[in-house]
C-alpha cells in the first residue's frame, strides 16, 4: 500500500470570535445570539458553566468560581475577540471586575461583556434615567438588582417580578403570557422597561411589545448582543 503525505494549507484569516459562557440551565441565550449573528462573519463558541438552584446571591457568586476553567476550554489556546458572561444576576453577585479578571486568567488581554454592564451602557447611550424593571427573580436577588441600578444613578420607578427560584423554570415561561403580562405594567412615569435575565424569552417579543406599550424595551440578551458586537468592532 502506498502512503502519500500531503502538506496542509491553513486559512490565514478567521471570522470574529465570540466566546459565550452560558449557564448550564439556560434554554435561551444561544438561540438569541444565533438569531442575530446568523449569516454574519462572526463565529460563536459556547461553553456552559455549572449553575445552582435555588438561585441566591450566594449560589450566583459561587458559580463564578468556575469561570477560568470554563473560559479556558473555549477554543483552548486560541484568541477570542470577546468573552460573554451570560448571567445578569450572576454578574451583580460576583462583580464585573471579578468576572473580567477570571476570564483574563484563561484568556489574557480579552474583552469581556455581561448583561448588566451592557444594559448600563445602553441606558447611558439612550439617555434613559427613569426605568421600570421586570425580573423573574426572588426578592433577595431583586434587591441586589435595585441597588446595582441605584449605584449607577438610574432612578427605578417600579419593579415587578415572577418570584421564580429555579433557572430551569425561568426558561419555561410562555412568551405569549410574558408579552401579555408586560403590556399590562404601568409605565407612565418611566422612560423605558428593562426585562432582566438571559433565560427569559424576551428578545423575540420586543418589537411587538414596544408597539403595544409605546415605550423603549431593553432585555438582558438584547443589550448583551448589542454590546458584544460593539466590543468586537463589528460594523
Amino acid at each position: 500500500m502506498k502512503l502519500t503525505k500531503i502538506e496542509p494549507k491553513f486559512i490565514e484569516k478567521h471570522n470574529l470570535r465570540i466566546g459565550l459562557i452560558a449557564l448550564a440551565s439556560d434554554f435561551r441565550i444561544e438561540k438569541d445570539f444565533n438569531s442575530i449573528i446568523h449569516g454574519k462573519d462572526i463565529d460563536l463558541y459556547c461553553n456552559r458553566i455549572q449553575s445552582y438552584n435555588p438561585l441566591t446571591n450566594e449560589t450566583l457568586k459561587k458559580m463564578a468560581d468556575d469561570i477560568p476553567k470554563v473560559a479556558k476550554n473555549i477554543l483552548p489556546d486560541q484568541k477570542i475577540d470577546c468573552v460573554v458572561y451570560g448571567c445578569t444576576s450572576g454578574t451583580i453577585a460576583a462583580g464585573y471586575s471579578s468576572i473580567y479578571e477570571k476570564v483574563n486568567l484563561a484568556k489574557p488581554n480579552t474583552k469581556v461583556t455581561t448583561p448588566i454592564t451592557s444594559t448600563i451602557n445602553a441606558l447611558k447611550e439612550l439617555k434613559i434615567n427613569k426605568l421600570s424593571i421586570f425580573t423573574p427573580y426572588t426578592d433577595e436577588i431583586n434587591q441586589s438588582v435595585i441597588d446595582y441600578f441605584k449605584n449607577e444613578n438610574i432612578d427605578i420607578i417600579e419593579l415587578s417580578y415572577f418570584d421564580i427560584a429555579s433557572d430551569l423554570d425561568i426558561g419555561k415561561v410562555d412568551p405569549d403570557y410574558l408579552i401579555d403580562t408586560l403590556s399590562k405594567l404601568d409605565l407612565s412615569n418611566s422612560d423605558a422597561l428593562f426585562v432582566s435575565c438571559t433565560a427569559l424569552p424576551v428578545l423575540s417579543i420586543i418589537k411587538d411589545l414596544e408597539k403595544k406599550i409605546g415605550k423603549i424595551v431593553l432585555s438582558s440578551n438584547q443589550t448583551l448582543i448589542w454590546d458584544t458586537l460593539k466590543q468586537i468592532d463589528f460594523k
